[in-house]
This record gives C-alpha cells, sequence and structure tokens, in this order.
C-alpha cells in the first residue's frame, strides 16, 4: 500500500497557484494522500483545499520558508516526507521545486523522475526526443518522488473551509540571505505562462516586406501593441532569435527564453497564433499541446497548411495584426 504524499508551497499572499492544485488534483486519483504545505503562512492554503480529501495537512511555517531558497527548501521537503513516511511524492514542477527535486530524493535515499506529464496507478508518463515519444514508466524504488510538469492536469476544485493541520519541526540552516526581488514591469514582460494565448513571431518580421524594406520598428511596435492588448504570452521561432547572431536586425525584446519548438519551450495554452513563421517540424514539436493553432502566412503551400494548423489566414501579417490591433483598442 502506497503511502502518496503532495508538496507544495504557498505564494506571497498565502494562497497556492495553479501549478499546486493540479499536483493535488494527480495524486488526488491515486487515492489516500496527505498534504505538505510550506511558507510564511501555510492555513489560508489549508482552508483554501479544506474539502480536497486529504487525509492530514502537514505544515512547514516561518519567515524564512517564505522565499525560495535550496537550504530551506530542501529541509523542509525532507521533514515533511519524513513525517508522511511517504512512499510517493507529487511536487509540482515549478522553477522553485526543479531545483530541489533531486536533492530531496537524495536525501531521502529514493529516487526522482522530473518533467512528468501524467501520473496514474500503474506510473507516469512523460516525452521524450523533444516530445517525439510519450514513455510510461515505472519505478521499484522508494521514496519516489514525481515532479508533474504544468499545465498537464486540470486543477484541483474543491469547497474551502477549516482545515486542521500538523506542524513538522525544521530546523533550517542557510547562508543565503534573499534582499528583494527586481522584476520587470507588467507591460515589459512578453512570458506569461498562464495567459489563454501563445503568439509566435517568426523571421519573416524583420526580413524584407513587399516595398522591398525592413520594417523591424514597425514590426515591434505592432507585436508589442498586441501583447499588451491581448495579455497573451510571446514565443519565437529559433530563426528569429539567432538572427542577433548573425548581425540582422533584431525586435529588442525578444531572446532565446521565447523560443518554442524542438530546441525551445513546449508550452501549454489553450490556444495558438503564429505569424512570419513557415511551420516546419522543429517548430511545430513546441505546439504538440496547444489546443487550437492558427497561423499567418502569405506562403500557401507553407508547413503550416500541411496539416499543422487548424486555420490557416494567407495574408500580411503586418496588415492583419494592424487590424487586430485596431480592433483591440476600440
Amino acid at each position: 500500500m502506497e503511502t502518496i504524499l503532495v508538496i507544495v508551497h504557498t505564494e506571497t499572499d498565502g494562497s497556492l497557484a495553479k501549478p499546486a492544485l493540479e499536483a493535488i488534483a494527480a495524486a488526488k486519483t491515486l487515492g489516500s494522500f496527505s498534504v505538505g504545505l510550506i511558507g510564511a503562512d501555510t492555513q489560508k492554503a489549508a482552508n483554501q483545499i479544506a474539502g480536497c480529501g486529504a487525509a492530514k495537512f502537514l505544515t512547514v511555517t516561518g519567515a524564512e520558508f517564505a522565499q525560495p531558497r535550496y537550504a530551506t527548501d530542501a529541509a523542509a521537503a525532507e521533514a515533511i516526507a519524513k513525517a508522511a513516511a511517504a512512499t510517493i511524492i507529487i511536487i509540482p514542477h515549478t522553477s522553485r521545486w526543479g531545483r530541489v527535486a533531486a536533492g530531496v530524493a537524495a536525501r531521502l535515499a529514493g529516487r526522482a523522475d522530473t518533467h512528468v506529464t501524467g501520473v496514474t496507478t500503474s506510473g507516469i508518463t512523460r516525452w521524450y526526443y523533444r516530445q517525439r515519444m510519450e514513455a510510461q514508466m515505472n519505478r521499484t524504488q522508494r521514496p519516489w518522488l514525481i515532479a508533474l510538469d504544468p499545465g498537464c492536469v486540470a486543477p484541483l476544485e474543491c469547497p474551502a473551509g477549516t482545515a486542521a493541520t500538523t506542524p513538522v519541526s525544521v530546523t533550517a540552516m542557510s547562508r543565503t540571505q534573499v534582499t528583494g526581488i527586481k522584476a520587470p514591469e507588467a507591460s515589459q514582460q512578453t512570458i506569461r505562462p498562464d495567459a489563454k494565448l501563445l503568439f509566435v513571431a517568426g523571421a519573416g518580421w524583420t526580413k524584407k516586406q513587399a516595398d522591398g524594406a525592413t520594417h523591424v520598428p514597425e514590426a515591434a511596435e505592432i507585436i508589442l501593441g498586441f501583447l499588451n492588448a491581448s495579455k497573451s504570452s510571446l514565443g519565437s521561432s529559433k530563426s528569429l532569435v539567432d538572427i542577433s547572431g548573425e548581425g540582422g536586425a533584431v525586435l529588442p525584446f525578444m531572446s532565446h527564453l521565447n523560443q518554442v519548438g524542438q530546441t525551445g519551450a513546449t508550452p501549454r495554452h489553450p490556444k495558438g497564433l503564429s505569424t512570419c513563421c513557415h511551420g516546419e517540424e522543429p517548430h511545430t514539436v513546441g505546439w504538440r499541446f496547444i489546443n487550437e493553432r492558427r497561423a499567418i502566412s502569405l506562403d500557401p503551400n507553407c508547413g503550416w497548411a500541411r496539416g499543422k494548423a487548424d486555420v490557416l489566414y494567407v495574408a500580411d501579417a503586418f496588415a492583419v495584426m494592424r487590424k487586430v490591433n485596431a480592433l483591440l483598442a476600440k
């Protein structure tokens, strides 16, 4: 009989974010489970999921656990896992948990699997070879720590209430002190994992247009205008982010962090709109988990037209997006 435990951390306001709710929902499909909560204040989070059906709520609370930090996060996760005597531990594969997963598994003399896309009673599923092959796996080693990728499971929906919690004592020692957070303004943020739409720009935005000239500043204005109006997330083809290394004109807000495809990210958004891209296999691999795919291209024979897009608009992306921005402005 497996002892299942979900370990999540709270946000700055004490609540649980979507990836945490997804991990709890995945654990609930396996049977009886417990929840471990880590943060400066865990009672609000426990009350948020009071009706989830967890056998118990184990908490590590304190100001030192508010910020993401390897030493404190690993110590807290280890203490909760030992207190629960867990054999299967599920965590959301966020940046915070991704860097401590292997260390926690080593402290528990267990094994860890990351970037998991599904959890069942018979094992886990995950993708290999740049999302081209799906594998089903199982392990006999216990404890088994499973890091679930965000966006793979519908988040938990349950009534709130008043949850009884069991504190777990942890002595956390760390030489790292968090003095503050520097982040770009909301208007400068182009990567939005929770956005409903992924807008991908290709190298065509920086090429010569019908008049024989490039219009990179106008392209940047159009793209940023659409992102700010629609609150969508920005993706890029590899060819576009590589242009800077080739001495070509670049979009000032674009970096390799925006890259989508075989050598980039594989986001999970409900809808996607590709502009000035060819839609070849290395790029569309990154679109594998986009539910509805649309593309704008002047070439009716491009890769997007060959079964890779649900809807293809054979048109000039500059003209189309200018019109879209004008409609959004109203």
